[in-house]
Protein backbone atom coordinates (compact mmCIF):
# COMPACT_ATOMS: atom_id res chain seq x y z
CA UNK A 1 0.00 0.00 0.00
CA UNK A 2 1.32 3.62 -0.82
CA UNK A 3 0.34 6.63 1.02
CA UNK A 4 1.42 9.88 -0.51
CA UNK A 5 2.00 12.97 1.20
CA UNK A 6 2.87 15.93 0.35
CA UNK A 7 6.26 17.19 -0.90
CA UNK A 8 7.03 18.76 2.17
CA UNK A 9 5.76 16.28 4.52
CA UNK A 10 8.20 13.53 2.87
CA UNK A 11 10.86 16.04 2.52
CA UNK A 12 10.94 17.22 6.43
CA UNK A 13 10.68 13.21 6.60
CA UNK A 14 13.74 12.94 4.71
CA UNK A 15 15.39 15.25 7.08
CA UNK A 16 15.23 13.64 9.99
CA UNK A 17 16.33 10.53 8.65
CA UNK A 18 19.34 11.86 6.90
CA UNK A 19 19.75 12.81 10.85
CA UNK A 20 19.80 9.30 12.34
CA UNK A 21 16.24 9.28 13.23
CA UNK A 22 12.84 7.09 12.68
CA UNK A 23 10.06 8.80 11.41
CA UNK A 24 6.62 8.13 10.30
CA UNK A 25 3.39 9.33 9.58
CA UNK A 26 0.81 8.67 12.46
CA UNK A 27 -2.88 8.66 13.45
CA UNK A 28 -5.94 9.46 11.32
CA UNK A 29 -3.62 10.49 8.38
CA UNK A 30 -2.37 6.91 8.18
CA UNK A 31 -6.26 5.80 8.96
CA UNK A 32 -7.52 8.19 6.18
CA UNK A 33 -5.77 7.15 3.82
CA UNK A 34 -6.14 3.36 4.12
CA UNK A 35 -9.07 3.46 3.58
CA UNK A 36 -8.66 5.86 0.32
CA UNK A 37 -10.05 9.28 1.81
CA UNK A 38 -7.83 12.40 1.64
CA UNK A 39 -6.21 13.33 4.87
CA UNK A 40 -6.73 16.40 6.68
CA UNK A 41 -3.82 16.60 8.90
CA UNK A 42 -0.30 14.99 8.21
CA UNK A 43 1.02 14.07 11.46
CA UNK A 44 4.54 13.00 11.41
CA UNK A 45 6.25 11.19 14.85
CA UNK A 46 9.57 10.72 14.85
CA UNK A 47 12.47 9.14 17.43
CA UNK A 48 14.15 11.97 17.69
CA UNK A 49 13.86 13.88 20.63
CA UNK A 50 12.43 17.85 20.71
CA UNK A 51 15.74 19.77 20.94
CA UNK A 52 16.99 16.87 18.33
CA UNK A 53 14.00 17.78 16.21
CA UNK A 54 14.75 21.58 16.55
CA UNK A 55 18.69 20.67 15.90
CA UNK A 56 17.59 18.91 12.81
CA UNK A 57 15.52 21.77 11.12
CA UNK A 58 18.21 24.11 12.40
CA UNK A 59 18.24 25.94 8.45
CA UNK A 60 14.40 26.32 8.51
CA UNK A 61 11.83 28.24 11.20
CA UNK A 62 10.94 26.30 14.13
CA UNK A 63 8.76 27.26 16.68
CA UNK A 64 8.62 25.24 20.23
CA UNK A 65 5.34 26.61 21.75
CA UNK A 66 4.44 22.71 22.19
CA UNK A 67 8.04 21.21 23.18
CA UNK A 68 7.23 20.58 26.81
CA UNK A 69 4.71 17.84 25.03
CA UNK A 70 7.16 16.95 22.59
CA UNK A 71 6.00 18.81 19.47
CA UNK A 72 8.11 21.04 17.52
CA UNK A 73 6.10 22.82 14.86
CA UNK A 74 8.67 23.36 11.46
CA UNK A 75 7.91 25.40 8.61
CA UNK A 76 8.91 24.19 5.33
CA UNK A 77 8.19 25.19 1.71
CA UNK A 78 5.23 26.84 3.23
CA UNK A 79 3.64 24.19 5.17
CA UNK A 80 3.51 24.24 9.19
CA UNK A 81 4.51 20.83 9.68
CA UNK A 82 3.95 19.15 13.48
CA UNK A 83 6.50 16.50 14.27
CA UNK A 84 6.20 14.97 18.03
CA UNK A 85 8.45 12.73 19.36
CA UNK A 86 7.36 8.99 20.45
CA UNK A 87 6.12 9.27 23.54
CA UNK A 88 4.85 6.86 26.73
CA UNK A 89 2.26 8.69 28.89
CA UNK A 90 2.42 7.90 33.12
CA UNK A 91 -0.65 7.28 34.86
CA UNK A 92 -3.76 9.42 34.52
CA UNK A 93 -5.38 10.06 37.70
CA UNK A 94 -7.92 13.02 36.23
CA UNK A 95 -9.13 10.72 33.76
CA UNK A 96 -8.19 12.69 30.92
CA UNK A 97 -4.50 13.59 31.33
CA UNK A 98 -1.34 11.72 31.65
CA UNK A 99 0.66 12.81 34.66
CA UNK A 100 3.52 12.61 32.99
CA UNK A 101 5.32 11.79 29.08
CA UNK A 102 8.40 9.97 29.16
CA UNK A 103 9.91 10.43 25.67
CA UNK A 104 10.86 6.74 24.13
CA UNK A 105 12.92 5.65 20.75
CA UNK A 106 10.70 3.20 20.09
CA UNK A 107 7.55 3.06 17.38
CA UNK A 108 5.74 0.52 19.37
CA UNK A 109 5.50 1.73 22.78
CA UNK A 110 4.18 5.02 20.56
CA UNK A 111 1.66 3.67 18.95
CA UNK A 112 0.25 1.39 21.99
CA UNK A 113 -0.77 4.31 23.87
CA UNK A 114 -3.32 5.28 21.34
CA UNK A 115 -7.24 4.19 21.46
CA UNK A 116 -8.38 2.53 18.51
CA UNK A 117 -6.22 0.40 16.26
CA UNK A 118 -8.00 2.08 13.50
CA UNK A 119 -5.74 5.35 14.93
CA UNK A 120 -2.93 2.90 15.95
CA UNK A 121 -1.16 2.01 12.55
CA UNK A 122 1.94 4.24 11.55
CA UNK A 123 3.56 4.59 7.46
CA UNK A 124 6.95 5.59 6.06
CA UNK A 125 8.13 5.54 2.51
CA UNK A 126 10.98 3.20 4.05
CA UNK A 127 8.91 0.63 5.75
CA UNK A 128 5.25 1.23 4.55
CA UNK A 129 2.17 0.40 6.68
CA UNK A 130 3.71 -0.83 10.67
CA UNK A 131 0.26 -2.15 12.19
CA UNK A 132 1.00 -4.13 15.54
CA UNK A 133 -2.40 -3.89 16.67
CA UNK A 134 -4.61 -5.10 13.75
CA UNK A 135 -5.80 -1.86 12.46
CA UNK A 136 -5.56 -2.36 9.15
CA UNK A 137 -8.01 -5.61 9.19
CA UNK A 138 -10.15 -3.39 11.95
CA UNK A 139 -10.00 -0.41 8.86
CA UNK A 140 -11.66 -3.52 6.60
CA UNK A 141 -13.90 -4.62 8.72
CA UNK A 142 -15.32 -0.76 9.74
CA UNK A 143 -15.06 -1.81 12.78
CA UNK A 144 -13.78 0.27 16.00
CA UNK A 145 -11.78 -1.79 18.40
CA UNK A 146 -9.81 -0.30 21.37
CA UNK A 147 -6.01 -0.85 21.66
CA UNK A 148 -5.51 -3.19 24.49
CA UNK A 149 -7.83 -3.56 27.12
CA UNK A 150 -10.29 -0.62 26.51
CA UNK A 151 -11.37 -0.49 29.69
CA UNK A 152 -7.87 0.95 30.87
CA UNK A 153 -7.90 2.99 27.44
CA UNK A 154 -11.55 4.60 28.58
CA UNK A 155 -10.16 4.91 32.22
CA UNK A 156 -6.71 6.84 30.75
CA UNK A 157 -8.85 9.32 29.00
CA UNK A 158 -12.84 9.37 29.39
CA UNK A 159 -13.12 12.04 26.18
CA UNK A 160 -12.03 8.38 24.18
CA UNK A 161 -15.55 7.29 24.68
CA UNK A 162 -17.04 9.94 23.26
CA UNK A 163 -14.77 10.06 19.81
CA UNK A 164 -15.90 6.60 19.57
CA UNK A 165 -18.98 7.43 19.46
CA UNK A 166 -18.29 10.21 16.70
CA UNK A 167 -15.83 8.23 14.73
CA UNK A 168 -18.85 5.26 14.64
CA UNK A 169 -21.44 8.49 13.57
CA UNK A 170 -18.85 9.92 11.11
CA UNK A 171 -17.13 6.86 9.49
CA UNK A 172 -20.17 4.15 9.72
CA UNK A 173 -18.07 2.20 11.80
CA UNK A 174 -19.60 -0.29 14.26
CA UNK A 175 -17.99 -0.47 17.77
CA UNK A 176 -16.60 -4.18 18.79
CA UNK A 177 -18.55 -5.98 21.98
CA UNK A 178 -15.64 -5.51 24.36
CA UNK A 179 -15.01 -1.78 23.34
CA UNK A 180 -18.38 -1.13 23.65
CA UNK A 181 -19.06 -2.54 27.26
CA UNK A 182 -16.29 -0.90 28.15
CA UNK A 183 -17.69 2.56 27.45
CA UNK A 184 -20.76 1.14 29.54
CA UNK A 185 -19.00 0.77 31.90
CA UNK A 186 -16.22 3.33 32.22
CA UNK A 187 -19.83 6.53 30.61
CA UNK A 188 -19.52 7.94 34.81
CA UNK A 189 -16.04 9.17 34.04
CA UNK A 190 -17.26 11.58 31.21
CA UNK A 191 -18.27 13.34 33.90
CA UNK A 192 -14.43 14.46 34.43
CA UNK A 193 -14.88 15.99 30.30
CA UNK A 194 -15.29 19.54 30.46
CA UNK A 195 -18.38 20.92 29.09
CA UNK A 196 -16.83 22.43 26.77
CA UNK A 197 -15.16 19.26 24.87
CA UNK A 198 -18.27 16.96 25.06
CA UNK A 199 -20.67 19.33 23.07
CA UNK A 200 -17.71 19.50 20.63
CA UNK A 201 -17.77 15.98 19.67
CA UNK A 202 -21.74 16.12 20.16
CA UNK A 203 -22.29 18.45 17.36
CA UNK A 204 -19.73 16.40 15.02
CA UNK A 205 -21.35 12.62 16.26
CA UNK A 206 -24.64 14.95 15.30
CA UNK A 207 -23.17 15.61 11.84
CA UNK A 208 -21.96 11.89 11.16
CA UNK A 209 -23.84 10.39 8.49
CA UNK A 210 -24.94 7.40 10.45
CA UNK A 211 -25.75 9.23 13.51
CA UNK A 212 -28.90 7.64 14.17
CA UNK A 213 -27.11 4.36 14.44
CA UNK A 214 -25.00 5.47 17.39
CA UNK A 215 -28.36 7.26 18.86
CA UNK A 216 -30.30 4.41 18.83
CA UNK A 217 -27.30 1.58 19.97
CA UNK A 218 -25.58 3.76 22.60
CA UNK A 219 -27.88 5.87 24.36
CA UNK A 220 -27.18 4.94 28.16
CA UNK A 221 -23.19 5.85 27.25
CA UNK A 222 -24.92 9.26 25.82
CA UNK A 223 -26.89 9.63 29.17
CA UNK A 224 -24.20 10.07 30.68
CA UNK A 225 -23.17 13.19 29.19
CA UNK A 226 -27.10 14.44 28.09
CA UNK A 227 -29.31 13.11 31.61
CA UNK A 228 -31.84 15.09 30.04
CA UNK A 229 -32.74 12.34 27.61
CA UNK A 230 -33.36 9.39 29.90
CA UNK A 231 -36.55 9.77 30.38
CA UNK A 232 -37.22 9.64 26.36
CA UNK A 233 -35.51 6.60 26.13
CA UNK A 234 -38.54 3.35 25.83
CA UNK A 235 -40.93 6.00 26.85
CA UNK A 236 -44.27 4.73 24.71
CA UNK A 237 -46.16 7.69 22.98
CA UNK A 238 -49.64 6.24 23.10
CA UNK A 239 -50.08 7.89 19.77
CA UNK A 240 -51.14 6.92 16.26
CA UNK A 241 -48.80 9.16 14.91
CA UNK A 242 -46.20 8.02 16.37
CA UNK A 243 -44.87 3.77 16.19
CA UNK A 244 -41.56 4.66 18.18
CA UNK A 245 -40.91 5.39 21.97
CA UNK A 246 -39.67 9.65 22.31
CA UNK A 247 -36.10 8.82 22.26
CA UNK A 248 -36.50 6.26 19.17
CA UNK A 249 -38.76 9.36 17.07
CA UNK A 250 -35.79 11.50 18.35
CA UNK A 251 -32.96 9.68 16.87
CA UNK A 252 -35.06 9.18 13.61
CA UNK A 253 -36.06 13.14 13.66
CA UNK A 254 -32.05 13.81 13.74
CA UNK A 255 -31.17 11.37 11.12
CA UNK A 256 -33.95 12.64 8.66
CA UNK A 257 -32.91 16.59 8.83
CA UNK A 258 -30.66 18.08 6.56
CA UNK A 259 -26.58 19.05 7.99
CA UNK A 260 -27.62 21.65 9.96
CA UNK A 261 -25.98 21.57 13.13
CA UNK A 262 -28.50 23.76 14.80
CA UNK A 263 -31.22 22.56 13.58
CA UNK A 264 -30.28 18.64 14.52
CA UNK A 265 -29.43 20.15 18.10
CA UNK A 266 -33.18 21.45 18.38
CA UNK A 267 -33.91 17.97 17.32
CA UNK A 268 -32.30 16.14 19.87
CA UNK A 269 -34.01 18.23 22.33
CA UNK A 270 -37.26 18.77 21.11
CA UNK A 271 -39.47 16.08 22.70
CA UNK A 272 -37.43 15.02 25.39
CA UNK A 273 -39.91 17.09 27.76
CA UNK A 274 -42.59 14.65 26.88
CA UNK A 275 -42.23 12.13 29.67
CA UNK A 276 -42.78 14.86 32.21
CA UNK A 277 -45.75 16.47 30.84
CA UNK A 278 -47.73 13.04 29.13
CA UNK A 279 -51.02 11.79 30.27
CA UNK A 280 -52.94 9.29 28.13
CA UNK A 281 -56.83 9.85 27.96
CA UNK A 282 -59.72 7.46 28.78
CA UNK A 283 -59.19 6.11 25.09
CA UNK A 284 -55.50 5.33 25.91
CA UNK A 285 -54.50 8.33 23.49
CA UNK A 286 -51.27 10.21 24.65
CA UNK A 287 -51.48 14.10 24.78
CA UNK A 288 -47.77 16.16 25.70
CA UNK A 289 -49.62 19.00 26.48
CA UNK A 290 -46.50 22.06 26.75
CA UNK A 291 -44.01 19.61 26.03
CA UNK A 292 -42.40 22.65 23.65
CA UNK A 293 -41.84 24.84 26.61
CA UNK A 294 -40.55 22.07 28.80
CA UNK A 295 -38.27 20.69 26.41
CA UNK A 296 -37.16 24.22 25.13
CA UNK A 297 -36.15 24.87 29.28
CA UNK A 298 -34.30 21.76 29.24
CA UNK A 299 -32.39 22.58 26.23
CA UNK A 300 -31.04 25.83 27.77
CA UNK A 301 -30.39 24.01 30.73
CA UNK A 302 -28.26 21.24 28.93
CA UNK A 303 -26.38 23.75 26.76
CA UNK A 304 -25.69 26.23 29.54
CA UNK A 305 -24.38 23.31 31.19
CA UNK A 306 -22.29 22.25 27.90
CA UNK A 307 -20.96 26.08 27.07
CA UNK A 308 -22.66 26.62 24.18
CA UNK A 309 -21.87 30.10 22.76
CA UNK A 310 -25.06 32.28 23.29
CA UNK A 311 -26.04 32.40 19.90
CA UNK A 312 -26.31 28.78 19.57
CA UNK A 313 -28.34 28.37 22.39
CA UNK A 314 -30.55 30.85 21.65
CA UNK A 315 -31.36 29.62 17.88
CA UNK A 316 -31.97 25.96 19.38
CA UNK A 317 -33.91 27.05 22.31
CA UNK A 318 -36.10 28.81 19.46
CA UNK A 319 -36.50 26.15 17.71
CA UNK A 320 -37.80 23.58 20.08
CA UNK A 321 -39.70 25.96 22.07
CA UNK A 322 -41.35 26.83 18.42
CA UNK A 323 -41.50 23.15 17.21
CA UNK A 324 -45.01 22.48 17.77
CA UNK A 325 -46.57 25.76 17.53
CA UNK A 326 -49.44 26.09 14.76
CA UNK A 327 -47.72 28.03 11.73
CA UNK A 328 -49.82 30.42 9.25
CA UNK A 329 -50.64 28.63 5.41
CA UNK A 330 -50.31 29.65 2.14
CA UNK A 331 -48.69 32.26 0.77
CA UNK A 332 -49.23 34.71 3.23
CA UNK A 333 -48.51 32.41 5.58
CA UNK A 334 -44.80 32.11 4.13
CA UNK A 335 -44.40 36.27 3.98
CA UNK A 336 -45.68 36.38 7.85
CA UNK A 337 -43.09 34.13 8.91
CA UNK A 338 -40.37 35.84 6.69
CA UNK A 339 -41.38 39.08 7.75
CA UNK A 340 -41.40 38.01 11.76
CA UNK A 341 -38.24 35.59 11.87
CA UNK A 342 -35.73 36.22 8.59
CA UNK A 343 -35.11 33.78 5.96
CA UNK A 344 -32.49 32.07 7.73
CA UNK A 345 -34.91 30.67 11.28
CA UNK A 346 -38.15 30.39 9.01
CA UNK A 347 -36.02 27.83 7.08
CA UNK A 348 -34.60 26.10 9.54
CA UNK A 349 -38.09 25.99 11.90
CA UNK A 350 -39.59 24.17 9.04
CA UNK A 351 -36.37 21.69 7.78
CA UNK A 352 -37.13 20.83 11.42
CA UNK A 353 -40.93 20.21 10.89
CA UNK A 354 -40.28 18.28 8.09
CA UNK A 355 -37.34 16.07 9.52
CA UNK A 356 -39.80 15.68 13.15
CA UNK A 357 -42.69 14.64 10.50
CA UNK A 358 -40.77 11.98 8.81
CA UNK A 359 -39.99 10.09 11.99
CA UNK A 360 -43.64 10.09 12.39
CA UNK A 361 -45.90 7.03 11.92
CA UNK A 362 -45.66 6.81 7.92
CA UNK A 363 -49.69 5.93 7.62
CA UNK A 364 -49.70 9.92 7.69
CA UNK A 365 -47.55 11.67 5.48
CA UNK A 366 -49.55 14.33 4.81
CA UNK A 367 -48.19 16.07 8.08
CA UNK A 368 -45.13 16.16 6.86
CA UNK A 369 -46.56 17.56 3.41
CA UNK A 370 -47.82 20.35 4.66
CA UNK A 371 -44.37 21.25 6.15
CA UNK A 372 -42.86 20.69 2.60
CA UNK A 373 -45.20 22.88 0.91
CA UNK A 374 -45.03 25.31 3.44
CA UNK A 375 -41.14 25.19 2.92
CA UNK A 376 -41.68 25.20 -0.77
CA UNK A 377 -43.45 28.98 -0.43
CA UNK A 378 -40.86 30.28 1.64
CA UNK A 379 -38.49 29.59 -0.46
CA UNK A 380 -40.44 31.06 -3.81
CA UNK A 381 -41.46 34.16 -1.84
CA UNK A 382 -37.88 34.63 -0.88
CA UNK A 383 -36.67 34.50 -4.01
CA UNK A 384 -39.47 37.33 -5.09
CA UNK A 385 -37.49 39.98 -2.46
CA UNK A 386 -41.30 40.99 -1.45
CA UNK A 387 -42.09 43.71 1.15
CA UNK A 388 -41.35 41.63 4.48
CA UNK A 389 -41.05 45.09 7.14
CA UNK A 390 -42.12 48.49 7.65
CA UNK A 391 -39.05 49.76 6.09
CA UNK A 392 -39.56 48.04 2.73
CA UNK A 393 -42.88 49.49 2.50
CA UNK A 394 -43.25 51.98 -0.48
CA UNK A 395 -44.83 54.20 1.90
CA UNK A 396 -42.83 55.99 4.43
CA UNK A 397 -44.11 57.87 7.62
CA UNK A 398 -43.76 61.56 6.38
CA UNK A 399 -46.51 60.40 3.32
CA UNK A 400 -48.67 59.78 6.52
CA UNK A 401 -47.68 63.14 8.28
CA UNK A 402 -48.61 65.06 5.23
CA UNK A 403 -51.70 63.24 5.36
CA UNK A 404 -52.42 64.18 9.03
CA UNK A 405 -50.97 61.17 10.96
CA UNK A 406 -49.44 62.18 13.85
CA UNK A 407 -47.87 60.32 17.18
CA UNK A 408 -48.73 56.38 17.56
CA UNK A 409 -51.00 56.71 14.53
CA UNK A 410 -48.31 57.02 11.95
CA UNK A 411 -47.19 53.71 13.16
CA UNK A 412 -50.32 52.06 13.60
CA UNK A 413 -50.89 53.06 10.04
CA UNK A 414 -47.80 51.57 8.65
CA UNK A 415 -48.18 48.20 10.39
CA UNK A 416 -51.93 47.91 8.86
CA UNK A 417 -50.53 48.57 5.34
CA UNK A 418 -47.67 45.91 6.38
CA UNK A 419 -50.25 43.49 7.05
CA UNK A 420 -51.68 44.25 3.64
CA UNK A 421 -49.27 43.81 1.72
CA UNK A 422 -48.03 40.61 3.64
CA UNK A 423 -52.30 39.20 3.81
CA UNK A 424 -51.80 40.05 -0.21
CA UNK A 425 -54.80 42.43 -0.11
CA UNK A 426 -52.75 45.29 -1.60
CA UNK A 427 -49.26 45.42 -3.63
CA UNK A 428 -46.28 47.24 -2.24
CA UNK A 429 -47.11 50.36 -4.36
CA UNK A 430 -47.48 53.87 -2.97
CA UNK A 431 -50.98 55.13 -4.75
CA UNK A 432 -52.45 51.19 -4.18
CA UNK A 433 -51.09 51.82 -0.48
CA UNK A 434 -52.48 55.50 0.26
CA UNK A 435 -56.09 54.16 -1.59
CA UNK A 436 -56.03 51.25 0.19
CA UNK A 437 -55.48 53.37 3.36
CA UNK A 438 -58.21 55.51 2.96
CA UNK A 439 -60.53 52.86 2.03
CA UNK A 440 -59.27 50.74 5.33
CA UNK A 441 -59.64 54.22 7.73
CA UNK A 442 -62.10 56.61 8.67
CA UNK A 443 -59.75 59.80 8.70
CA UNK A 444 -56.74 58.88 11.35
CA UNK A 445 -58.80 57.36 13.49
CA UNK A 446 -58.58 53.31 14.38
CA UNK A 447 -58.60 51.40 11.05
CA UNK A 448 -62.19 50.08 10.04
CA UNK A 449 -63.17 46.41 10.18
Amino acid sequence: MRIDPPAAVLRAMEILRDGGYAAYLVGGCVRDACRGAVPHDWDIAASARPEETAAAFAGYRVLETGIRHGTVTVLLDGEALEITTFRKDGAYSDHRHPESVAFVRALREDLRRRDFTVNAMAWSPWEGLVDPFGGRQDLAARTLRAVGDPARRFDEDALRILRGLRFSSVLGFSIAPSTRAAMTEKSALLACVSGERVLQELKKLLLGEHVLSVLLTCPDVLQAVLPEMGAAVGFDQHSRYHIYDVWEHTARAVAAAPMDLTVRLALLFHDLGKPACAIVDAAGEGHFYGHGVESARMADAALRRLKSDRRTREAVVWLVNMHDQTLPGGRAGARRLLSRYGIARTRQLLQMRIADHAAHNPAYPERGDEGRRLLALVEDEWAARPCLTLGELAVRGKDLTALGYSGPAVGEALRFLLEAVLSGVCPNERQALLAHLRAGRGGTGSIQT
